[in-house]
């Protein structure tokens, strides 16, 4: 008679089973870290790089200025929209062949107008695009393509009011990182992280040749204000963790370094769920309408919230935590933690003085076991007690007590 026997199933003694921790857990907790802060130098380079590139960039093919800012003509016409009304209103106007009317832009205003905008062009010129965009548009009369002139001052007028508005954004961001935060040091550092994001933006707009138009600017105000937000969630955990520095073990840039492994998980994070659907408007003003503020806003917006999230934790802090390094209070606490260790070092280094001696019953060994010094326990040795002279106090006589 044969048996199976059934596999054995695990024993459970009730004891829970222990969740292994996340990597964002460990990255909070401090388990696991980068060192972002002492490869600053790393960083830097990098920043220069592309800081070069952006201004060189700048420098050799300038930025493509729209009307608004340089000056030309704004045409509008009637007509109901559909998906090849830009293309058949730019096919028009090009066929006119005017000379440098590269940057001859279409788009459409709502479902019932197109929109054409040219460089500044003479009476004959004017002339010759009302009649081709009246004709690809449906036959309209040329009264109805109705034209404006954006002169040259009023397009400088334009571009002054947008560098006032930096100017002023900037200057106020300061006072508010500044009275927030009751560091001035945290708002130089969150500035030079701001230029830092608006040349390299610039700098892609110069190396694509896009269109720098209003709905630019917009978007490079809004793309200031989410690096803005990003450096001040990783400012706002260095102010955390370095509120008690003077107790703790930890020099500025290292309590500094943990505050952005602690907040790493959540720049990625907020900097994906951002950067997907601005990916999609890119795409779209790109590839789907292929002109119009769409594309602009998209690029600002795509570039701006990737070159954000890396300043606030590439260049913010380890530039925070330099210029905080260089203050003569954290100078004398790294001498201060730095003396701490060597006395550990040397109390550590000093050798064991114990010793092993063997145990016998008379007939051979038992076993060797170490010797503890009497001291440890508090004994003396009877030795010790002969050597040492007891005095007992003298008494004095009871007419002396009397006395």
């Amino acid at each position: 008679m044969s048996t199976t026997s059934s596999p054995e199933a695990p024993v459970d003694n009730g004891t829970p089973q222990k969740k292994k921790a996340s990597f964002a857990h460990r990255l909070y907790t401090g388990e696991i870290e980068y060192d972002f802060v002492g490869k600053r130098n790393r960083w830097y380079i990098v920043s220069g790089a592309l800081l070069a590139i952006s201004l060189l960039a700048i420098a050799v093919f300038g930025l493509n200025l729209g009307i608004e800012f340089k000056g030309g003509a704004d045409f509008t016409a009637p007509v109901t929209v559909t998906a090849e009304t830009t293309d058949q209103v730019r096919t028009a106007v090009e066929a006119l062949r005017l000379p440098d009317n590269d940057d001859l832009g279409v788009t459409t205003i709502g479902d019932g107008q197109v929109r054409v905008q040219t460089r500044t062009l003479s009476v004959d010129e004017v002339t010759q695009v009302k009649a081709a965009i009246a004709q690809a548009v449906g036959g309209i009369s040329v009264d109805e393509v109705t034209y404006s002139l954006i002169g040259a001052s009023w397009g400088s007028m334009i571009t002054q009011q947008a560098v006032i508005a930096l100017v002023v954004f900037l200057v106020l961001v300061s006072l508010l990182i500044w009275g927030y935060f009751r560091n001035y040091k945290m708002a130089i550092a969150a500035i030079v992280a701001l230029l830092h994001d608006l040349v390299v933006t610039l700098g892609i707009y110069a190396l694509v040749g896009f269109s720098v138009t209003p709905a630019t600017l917009i978007g490079v105000l809004t793309i200031l204000g989410y690096s803005l937000y990003d450096t001040v969630v990783v400012f706002d955990k260095v102010r955390e963790n370095v509120a008690d520095l003077k107790n703790s073990r930890l020099t500025y840039s290292q309590a500094a370094n943990a505050a952005v492994n602690q907040v790493l998980i959540r720049s990625i994070n907020t900097t994906i769920l951002g950067v997907l659907p601005v990916a999609a408007l890119t795409f779209t003003g790109v590839f789907v309408l292929g002109t119009g503020p769409l594309k602009d806003l998209g690029l600002a917006l795509l570039v701006g919230m990737i070159a954000g999230a890396y300043s606030s934790i590439f260049i913010a802090a380890p530039l925070l935590a330099q210029m905080k390094e260089a203050e003569p209070e954290m100078r004398e606490h790294r001498e201060r933690l730095a003396r701490r260790a060597q006395r550990h070092e040397a109390k550590e280094a000093v050798p064991a003085k114990n010793k092993a001696v063997v145990v016998h019953d008379g007939a051979g060994p038992l076993a060797e076991v170490e010797e503890i010094e009497p001291d440890r326990l508090g004994l003396v040795s009877a030795n010790e007690l002969a050597r040492q002279q007891r005095q007992q106090p003298q008494r004095s006589t009871r007419a002396k007590r009397k006395k």
